[in-house]
């Protein structure tokens, strides 16, 4: 959630220039970790110890394998594409789907240079990779996209963004119950719908209401299996059912989601406490030494 490709809600808001990346860093990583740490505290007494069915309760996982040279250089460089593409954006103003483009280019072009002239290790070089794409995963967002795109146009997003507002006190509560809503509806549709709710003339960039968002919509999902992505890859993978994550995992994803929520609320009222007391004691100090000068005491 902290990072603009950490989460694709988070990267979906910082595309759209409703969070940028120095205020996003600086500002969510802290509630992120909070989160983390009170699933944690919740979950880790639940968490079994390793039983003796491997014989001594040796490990089953295969033994690491060493990584060639060239191997490690394709694995940092590709670390170092991703991380870099906040870097580009920043620095060259331009959209951050270039940064990811020249990313693939580079890596690409990296490739090439390595298995140049060696034929059978093409299923390691990039366009083997890109033969491997999720594209159906593609065109479910795209049509999710498309179709937020139509309400919006039809201003039913505006029209539900004044029945929240009517409806609930506050936007902190708003995005709350948006993340909450997000362990049952997948969260890229709720932020695009947000997004579409609210216009950046109200709500500029980097303010508390995407910020927030960004925070819940991440989070939320996990408080159901069927809420996140990774949730539904457990099901599959470790077939794990609806009703054990329920009993199992829901409540230490709920207390996390709410401590971020909370650890978020209170450094943002710190910091607008700061901002509103450096703003504050400079027109009291002239007030009082106008009063003074008036008062022929100086």
């Amino acid at each position: 959630v902290w990072t603009p490709i950490g989460d694709v809600t988070t990267t979906m808001l910082w595309i759209n220039n409703q969070l940028s990346t120095i205020p996003t860093v600086t500002e969510l990583f802290l509630p992120s970790v909070v989160c983390l740490v009170g699933s944690l505290a919740f979950l880790v007494n639940q968490v079994e110890e390793d039983g003796d069915d491997s014989g001594g309760g040796a490990s089953l996982l295969p033994e690491p394998t060493p990584l060639a040279t060239r191997g490690q250089v394709v694995f940092w460089s590709g670390i170092a594409s991703l991380l870099a593409v906040p870097v580009f954006a920043e620095l060259t103003g331009l959209p951050p789907y270039l940064a990811m483009l020249t990313g693939l280019g580079a890596m690409w072009t990296l490739t090439d240079i390595i298995h140049m002239g060696e034929e059978e290790e093409d299923s390691l070089r990039v366009p083997a990779a890109l033969s491997k794409l999720d594209t159906a995963g593609i065109l479910f967002f795209l049509g999710i996209l498309m179709s937020i795109g139509v309400l919006d146009k039809s201003g039913l997003l505006k029209d539900l963004a004044i029945f929240l507002s009517e409806s609930l006190p506050s936007l902190d509560i708003i995005a709350t119950v948006i993340g909450l809503a997000s362990a049952l509806i997948d969260n890229v549709p709720l932020v695009a719908a947000t997004m579409g709710m609210y216009d950046l003339a109200d709500y500029a960039t980097d303010d508390k209401l995407w910020q927030l968002i960004a925070l819940c919509a991440g989070t939320g999902g996990s408080i159901l299996v069927i809420g996140s992505a990774s949730g539904v890859a457990l099901m599959g993978l470790e077939k794990v059912d609806f009703l054990w994550y329920a009993k199992k995992v829901s409540i230490g994803a709920a207390v996390g989601y709410f401590a971020g929520i909370a650890a978020y609320l209170a450094q943002n009222a710190i910091l607008s406490s700061g901002g509103l007391m450096t703003t504050i004691l400079p027109q009291a100090t002239a007030a009082v030494d106008t009063v003074v000068q008036n008062s022929g005491l100086l």
